[in-house]
């Protein structure tokens, strides 16, 4: 049986349990992406992580779990919203 991990929500919403193969697959991705950009949309950080996931034969709903891992990233405080953007931007916490 594979291993997975709960997801946090930064509201204190319910998670999801994913599997971790899966999560770290994105995680790596949008944070491989924040470190090349910086500052970048959230449509923007979605296009560049469907292209990579895609590529790499992600075996998901690239969309869902982008969304997801970005959540719960920003639960744990690695990645934060820009505030006062619009359309709202994300960036690695300094």
């Amino acid at each position: 049986m594979e291993e997975k991990i709960m997801t946090l929500h930064p509201q204190g919403k319910a998670g999801v349990n994913i599997l971790k193969r899966r999560y770290d697959q994105v995680k790596n991705s949008l944070i491989e992406i924040l470190e090349e950009t910086g500052e970048i949309t959230f449509k923007e950080l979605c296009d560049l992580a469907d292209e990579i996931l895609r590529s790499n034969n992600f075996d998901g709903k690239t969309l869902w779990y982008i969304v997801t891992v970005k959540l719960d990233l920003e639960a744990r405080k690695i990645i934060e919203r820009v505030p006062k953007t619009s359309p709202h931007k994300v960036r690695l916490v300094p």
